[in-house]
Parts: structure tokens; C-alpha cells; sequence
């Protein structure tokens, strides 16, 4: 039974993209709004859910290990996998504005999240762990960071290229987006307690299921909206998609987690946080390496190859 819900729910999140991206696209031709845009704050926040329902009821529960685990297997599952396979599917053009601007402050997100759990490492404290005051300030900071990307962006002046299909309806595009979003959090949860009723079969311990399985499972609405939009040829959407997700993450939902009740970081260590720094890391440098300015297929082979060797460590 558990095996059936697991596809029935893989096809509902594969819907719920394919719904999603339509939609998203719809507004984003509407407003004059770069589509990075919109992956960057509506796709990225909405395939985020996942990570938030799981992430906020963790801490309610007291379950840490698991709130921070699904953020921090999340981000290094978007990089590593997500991007992974969209490069071997398609190289990813990186923009002079995602170099500069975009992939930079998705690192220093990173090294937020490492200073402010750190803190036995940084002799802050005797606990490493998120307190309140860390996650009202990541909640801020997060506020602030959309404000001035979308700011900094403004609004495109091109218009349509000829043979551009009409601009859809804008009540067609707000169905599509809210089903979408809709198919992607009934099935991701769907799948993801069958995934993890299966894995608790297997014995395996709960911060591992939360950095692989549970990570795994709610990162599928980022792997399927990103891997639509990219065979739909929107690949800054599927690019904003991943980086947004990531950022949302870390200040948007470990924020408002820790908000609502301090974290200890437990079974996560300081290692899976470096590991999370390292992502942004290499993110930023296949601009610089092989095809320049573009994630290219060798590299996505390395992305994939480190994830594996990086799950292996973890389970072995």
C-alpha cells in the first residue's frame, strides 16, 4: 500500500508543477516580470511549502533534528540533485545578475545559518542551536531580501515577441498557480509519509530520514516544477526556482521554526552546515569553469556524484 501512495503522490507533484509553471509563467508574461523573478519568489515559496509544513509542525512537536534536517537536506538536495539533473537534461545559462547578485546572497544565507547554529563551535554558547531572536532576525532579513530583489529587478520592458501566444486569462492563471500549488502539497506529503513509513520499516534513524528521505520528499515539488520549466525552455525560472527555495528555506522557514520554538541542532552537525556552504560555493563557480557562465552537464555530473558520496557517508 505504502508503494501505491508513493506514485500516486509522485504523479499528483508532477501535475502540480506542470499547473504551476503554466501559471506562473501566465503572470510573469502579464506583468512584465522576469520569469528568474517569479521563480525566485512565487514558484520558490510555493514548492517551498513542503519544507514549511514539515519544518513548523517539527517544531511544535519539539522534533528538531527533524526541522532542521529537511532544511538542511533540502538545500543540498536542490543544488546537488535538483540542478544535477537539469544540467544533464540542459545547460543552465547563469546570468551577470545571478553571478553577481543572486548565487553571492544565497551563500552568505549559508554562512548565516552556519554562524547562528554554531554556537558551541564559535563559543557562543554551550548548546548549538536557533533561538528566537535568530529566527526573528532571519525573518527580517528575509522580508528585507525580497523587497530589494524584486526591487533591484523592476519590471522588464520588452514587449511579447511576435507570435507570442495572447496573455491567458489572469483568473486562469491564479487556478492554475493555487491547483498547482494544490497537487504539489497533497502529493508531496502523501509521499512523503509513505516514503517514511517505509525507511521507519528499515530501521533507519530519524535525522537521517530528515536529511535524506524527508528532505528528499519535500524537495520533489522543487525537482519536478524545475525540471518542467526547463523542457518548457524557461530555464531562469527553473534556476530562480532552486536558489529562491533555498533562501526560503533557511530564513522563511527555519525563521519562523525557531520563532515559534528554539531548535537544537542534535543529530545535525556543523559538517551538514558546510555541506551547505559548500553547494553555494560550487554553484558560483561553474560560471567560472567548463562552459563559462552555465552549469553544464559535466558539472551536473559532479553535482550528482558529491551528493551521492555525501548520503553515503551519512548512512554508512
Amino acid at each position: 500500500m505504502d508503494i501505491l501512495l508513493l506514485i500516486v503522490g509522485l504523479g499528483l507533484i508532477l501535475a502540480g508543477a506542470n499547473f504551476l509553471t503554466d501559471g506562473s509563467a501566465a503572470v510573469a508574461q502579464r506583468l512584465r516580470v522576469p520569469e528568474f523573478i517569479i521563480g525566485l519568489t512565487i514558484v520558490a515559496v510555493g514548492t517551498s511549502t513542503p519544507e514549511l509544513v514539515v519544518s513548523v509542525l517539527s517544531a511544535i512537536a519539539g522534533k528538531s533534528d527533524v526541522a532542521i534536517g529537511n532544511v538542511v537536506g533540502s538545500n543540498i538536495f536542490n543544488v546537488f540533485v535538483i540542478l544535477g539533473i537539469c544540467a544533464l537534461i540542459r545547460p543552465l545559462p547563469l546570468t551577470r545578475s545571478t553571478i553577481r547578485r543572486d548565487i553571492p546572497i544565497g551563500m552568505v544565507v549559508s554562512l548565516l545559518l552556519f554562524v547562528l547554529a554554531s554556537d558551541a563551535l564559535l563559543h557562543l554558547g554551550p548548546t548549538d542551536r536557533l533561538g528566537r531572536g535568530d529566527g526573528i532576525l532571519m525573518l527580517i532579513l528575509y522580508v528585507a531580501l525580497m523587497w530589494y530583489t524584486i526591487r533591484a529587478a523592476g519590471r522588464t520592458e520588452e514587449t511579447p515577441a511576435e507570435g507570442t501566444k495572447a496573455p491567458m486569462a489572469a483568473w486562469l492563471a491564479a487556478v492554475m498557480i493555487v491547483g498547482g500549488l494544490a497537487g504539489l502539497v497533497f502529493g508531496g506529503e502523501l509521499f512523503l509519509d509513505s516514503a517514511t513509513a517505509l525507511a521507519r520499516q528499515l530501521g533507519v534513524s530519524e535525522s537521517v530520514i530528515a536529511i535524506t528521505l524527508v528532505a528528499g520528499g519535500t524537495s520533489l515539488p522543487e525537482l519536478a516544477s524545475s525540471v518542467v520549466s526547463l523542457v518548457k525552455g524557461k530555464a531562469d525560472m527553473a534556476l530562480g526556482n532552486v536558489i529562491g527555495s533555498n533562501i526560503a528555506n533557511i530564513l522563511l522557514i527555519l525563521g519562523l521554526s525557531a520563532t515559534i520554538n528554539p531548535l537544537t541542532m542534535g543529530g545535525i552537525t556543523t559538517t551538514d552546515l558546510a555541506v551547505v556552504i559548500l553547494t553555494s560555493l560550487l554553484l558560483f563557480l561553474t560560471a567560472f569553469t567548463f562552459r563559462r557562465r552555465a552549469v553544464d552537464r559535466w558539472e551536473g555530473v559532479i553535482f550528482l556524484v558529491i551528493y551521492a558520496l555525501y548520503i553515503w557517508q551519512l548512512v554508512r
